[in-house]
């Protein structure tokens, strides 16, 4: 009998997966619940096979009453053949996402039979710094947005003593933490979600890999509490890992003993910051903490703390499984490896997309993406999140590499991509971004919490005014005070989209234009978001 796969992760969901799912099941059929292939327009995308690992057919954009009276054939107007020869699939190169929509996420057998453990068993083969080393020569980045080294970080962590926690007797255990930061907030991202709702066993190998790799016993995810799915889908990998001995004590017949658990933050965007993390973490407001110390020296309750995001860490169990050579040999200058790029807002084909380091944002855009879903002409993409700048439609022959974009103006961040017609004012997208930061400022440094509200001001100031030149270069003198006195990104960034519109759409930002700020702001809320 053949096998049904249905995606059961949010996205699918909110679409009608588990309608189908139960049809199909109703039916006497076998059902595998998966995560998403990430190609996000067609869900929910229902695949079949022969057997588990046979070659899959699939259909999308199914409904429940599409099977009720029997399961998809080929003859359907919404068959799309062999999944894996979608073009939009079959460009890809993943090393993150190989699992992702293939594999049933909670079943530790189809894991294992997936390549699932190999990289954990290859490094606990290693001494614990030839495992760092093979970070290091990899090139692996941090995904999160900053692009640090991850090898230079763990060599950090691993050459610190472990540590008791801050205010406790000097005879309490002393610890070593590997922190993973799922707090995604970016508008236009999703990557972190769909690997821990697709592939959470994948997470958890990287983190004890690490664990291994610096001296680690303890591990913390923070998840956002916006995401009950993955909240729920990690929690069950963290028990199922335990009694596959995959965490705890002496795990895989080794000397390493790790844990993991979840904690869940309270939805403050600046939480994504590491360091706003550990005192969300540590029970106190979610606020920026000045550094020295770094976090690999004084990090979680003043112990040595490795503090990756998801993808970075999702990045190493096939590292160390592949070789980091293999890695290395990916991408461009000192961009190497994959990148899951995020293809949302007016975007006519979204979802996944991982490929090396190069692609070009016309590539994404208009030959994966397949532009703008309401047909208009492209106006504008923002990289990076909220607080990224924008790349005008007829300047996307950038390569999606971090030296290619901090080139022009722009940054890479999480991988995000947001795509905004014609029809947009892009004056108030500048004026959102700093609304942005009002809401989401923790209100430590005065240049943020004081200086995105005065930015407000003055940009409503700019588009009433008829001779708006003093207030562009009031502007533009805050717009620096902020990136050069904010004590974190929050602040420091969000002078880059307010530039970057004003620069490049200089039209949008003629005076006498407030009476249109209300349908302006619905029209790109409604893109962005």
């Amino acid at each position: 009998m053949s096998v049904w796969f249905v995606p059961g992760d949010a996205a699918a969901r909110s679409m009608g997966a588990d309608r189908v799912a139960d049809v199909l099941t109703a039916q006497g059929l076998e059902v595998v619940r998966t995560g998403s292939r990430g190609l996000l327009w067609l869900e929910p995308l229902v695949e079949c096979a022969p057997t588990r690992d046979g070659v899959r057919v699939g259909w999308g954009n199914v409904k429940a009453e599409d099977v009720a009276k029997g399961p998809p054939t080929a003859t359907d107007a919404s068959y799309l053949g062999e999944v894996e020869k979608i073009d939009f699939l079959a460009g890809q190169d993943r090393w993150i996402y190989q699992r992702v929509g293939v594999i049933d996420p909670l079943d530790p057998d189809d894991f294992v039979a997936h390549g699932g453990m190999s990289g954990l068993r290859a490094a606990l083969a290693m001494a614990p710094t030839a495992v760092v080393e093979q970070v290091l020569a990899s090139g692996l980045r941090g995904r999160g947005g900053a692009g640090f080294p991850a090898g230079i970080k763990w060599r950090t962590v691993a050459e610190q003593a472990p540590a008791r926690h801050k205010g406790q007797a000097v005879d309490a255990p002393r610890h070593k933490y590997i922190c993973v930061n799922a707090d995604e907030g970016d508008s236009g991202t999703f990557a972190d979600r769909m690997l821990m709702e697709g592939d959470p066993f994948c997470l958890l190998e990287g983190m004890a890999i690490a664990a291994h790799g610096v001296g680690a016993d303890r591990g913390v995810i923070y998840l956002r509490s916006e995401y009950p799915d993955a909240i729920r889908v990690m929690n069950e990998a963290i028990e199922k890992a335990r009694t596959q001995g995959w965490l705890g004590a002496g795990i895989l017949g080794s000397d390493l003993n790790f844990d993991v658990t979840v904690r869940v933050g309270a939805g403050s965007y600046v939480c994504g910051e590491e360091t706003a993390m550990l005192e969300s973490l540590e029970g106190r407001r979610g606020m920026v903490r000045a550094k020295p110390p770094l976090p690999a020296i004084e990090g979680l309750f003043g112990t040595p703390t490795v503090i990756n995001n998801v993808l970075t860490i999702a990045s190493v169990p096939s590292i160390l499984a592949r070789g980091a050579d293999a890695y290395a040999a990916l991408g461009e200058e000192r961009s190497r490896g994959t990148q899951v790029f995020q293809l949302a807002g007016n975007v006519a084909r979204g979802g996944i997309v991982e490929v090396a380091f190069g692609i070009s944002a016309h590539e994404l855009v208009f030959g994966l993406g397949q532009g703008t879903r309401s047909g208009r002409p492209l106006k504008a993409v923002q990289v990076g999140g909220p607080l990224g700048a924008y790349l005008r439609a007829d300047a996307l022959d950038v390569p999606m590499a971090y030296e290619a974009l901090a080139a022009r103006g722009a940054m890479l961040g999480h991988g995000g991509l947001v795509l905004f017609d014609d029809s947009v004012d892009m004056a108030e997208q500048a004026r959102f971004a700093m609304e942005f930061c009002v809401e989401e400022s923790c209100g430590k440094c005065t240049p943020c919490r004081i200086g995105a509200v005065r930015g407000v001001e003055v940009i409503d100031d700019l588009l009433a005014s008829d001779a708006p030149g003093d207030a562009e270069d009031l502007l533009r003198d805050l717009c620096d005070v902020m990136t050069q006195g904010s004590l974190c990104a929050m602040g420091g960034l969000t002078p880059q989209p307010v530039l970057s519109a004003l620069d490049q759409f200089p039209e949008d930002f003629d005076g006498g234009r407030r009476g249109e700020t209300s349908a302006g702001q619905g029209v790109a809320h409604e893109q962005a978001h």
